[in-house]
């Protein structure tokens, strides 16, 4: 059943704002997923682009998706008997600072990238660049080029080896070995790739009712009046712009846990990316691991997943396998590229969605350099995190009004059309990175010391907040607390 229909209940209906002052993309996501126009009297979002050196407004995209997230919380706990409804703020050069995931443990800062990622000119003239933040995904780049593994490799080899190859080839090759690389495209070029052309179809937030269930009451306030109090998220995600969209619905008093599989490695970002959470470990493998999961999903409210199109169904957790076992549950699915098209299973990350969808070449032309230039931040990681917290709440709200089960899809391509849709901004490049130090906070860890930019968004009644810190992987059991 198609997400858009005319039986609405009253709740979901617009109405009419009295606001003079419009934002228009973020009202343009408040109308997509149906929830109420009266909210959007009660976002002030202050700041203007360019608060970034880019020629896009990464400023915006930043203010806009955090703020749809932090709105939708606001109504969830208008929703749940808070009251009149609360202010939210989203301060634009706070949540760009935000973007940037920047942090210290013990005062040092992480290494953030292998020698080997970057981008490599071949013999076409043209750019591929190659993530090898993974040890698997940089020993099988440099075995498809035939160098050497281990520490002995440098830059050269590889850049000798890739002056032998077709740029679209060896992205071709690289996906046909289950590895992450991307050649750069023009806007024009991706806008008639196939990928694109199914990608343009999509919207930035899909949501698909995907199953019958009763209404769930959400829980009744008690001490802690945060927007989720006593929401329950299992957060089956890595890297990211997952970790970043359970992060944010912990800031909001959700119970997020993150399970990881003991199999799978993780970047150093996740002693960020985890505060607020619980951390746990099973193994999807195995039957003890899916009887984990499987009884963990038994009173989850919200699923986050970003595993490769098709894996979780492979073993037993696709979202309408998911939707028979926990009715009512509210699946977030992530991908790099989106669900349908010739490259909806392929594997990518934020740098590779970049290049392959022409962002590195339009920032290039704007800096008027020959190189591939990328956004100054994640941006596309972070905004579509964001945009998951936003996806999930907005479905809550609809379960918790006309029951049902429903199926939130996002993806960075996604995100990125939605990104080029805003203003360019023709001396962004010229902006200076502001300093940092006024958006930290330190705070204890289990990985050290922690410091880093504390949460944008700020609400008039119930201040954002992690309640719990980061900690490693398989900390905590694999139950969820007493409320």
């Amino acid at each position: 059943m198609g997400y858009l229909m005319d039986f609405r209940p009253p709740f979901f209906r617009g109405g009419s704002s009295n606001r003079k002052a419009t934002h228009g993309a973020l009202d343009a996501l408040w109308r997509l997923v149906d929830l109420p126009g009266e909210a959007l009297d009660y976002i002030d979002l202050p700041g203007a682009d360019p608060v970034l050196p880019s020629s896009f407004s990464v400023g915006m995209a930043a203010q806009y998706s955090m703020g749809a997230a932090a709105l939708a919380a606001a109504e969830i706990w208008h929703l749940r008997g808070g009251g009149k409804r609360q202010r939210v703020t989203v301060d634009m050069r706070h949540a760009a600072q935000e973007t940037r995931g920047y942090y210290t443990l013990d005062g040092v800062p992480s290494a953030r990238y292998d020698k080997i990622t970057g981008v490599y000119r071949c013999a076409d003239g043209n750019w591929v660049r190659i993530h090898a933040n993974f040890a698997h995904h940089r020993d099988g780049a440099l075995a498809l080029l035939g160098c050497p593994t281990g520490a002995t490799v440098d830059r050269r080899m590889v850049e000798k080896a890739l002056s032998r190859w077709n740029s679209f080839e060896f992205e071709q090759a690289a996906a046909d070995a289950g590895l992450v690389v991307a050649a750069m495209r023009s806007f024009d070029e991706w806008d008639r790739h196939p990928q694109g052309i199914a990608v343009s179809q999509l919207p930035v937030v899909s949501i698909e009712r995907i199953g019958d269930a009763p209404p769930r009451a959400l829980p009744s306030y008690g001490a802690d009046p945060r927007p989720l109090k006593d929401i329950r998220v299992l957060d089956l995600t890595r890297i990211l712009a997952g970790p970043v969209g359970g992060r944010t619905l912990a800031a909001y008093g959700a119970d997020v846990m993150l399970l990881n599989s003991p199999n799978l490695p993780n970047i150093d970002a996740i002693a960020e990316t985890s505060r607020g959470k619980l951390s746990v470990l099973a193994d999807l493998d195995t039957a003890t691991g899916r009887i984990t999961l499987g009884n963990l999903l038994r009173s989850a409210n919200i699923f986050t997943q970003a595993y490769r199109p098709g894996a979780l169904a492979d073993l037993g957790f696709g979202a309408e396998d998911v939707a028979r076992l926990r009715p009512g549950i509210v699946y977030v699915s992530l991908s790099a590229y989106g669900h349908v098209g010739p490259w909806a299973g392929r594997r990518g990350f934020d740098s590779l969605v970049q290049t392959a969808s022409g962002f590195n070449h339009a920032e290039a032309h704007a800096a008027h350099q020959e190189a591939p230039k990328p956004l100054p931040t994640q941006m596309l990681d972070y905004a579509t995190g964001y945009l998951m917290a936003f996806g999930a709440q907005a479905a809550l709200a609809r379960q918790a009004t006309e029951g049902g089960s429903w199926h939130v899809r996002v993806s960075l391509a996604q995100t990125g059309r939605w990104l080029r849709g805003l203003p360019r901004m023709a001396t962004g490049l010229g902006c200076a990175l502001p300093p940092l130090d006024p958006y930290l906070e330190t705070t204890e860890s289990g990985f050290g010391r922690l410091t880093a930019v504390r949460h944008a968004a700020r609400f008039s009644v119930t201040p954002p907040r992690w309640t719990r810190p980061s900690e490693p992987p398989g900390t905590h059991p694999t139950v969820w607390p007493f409320s």
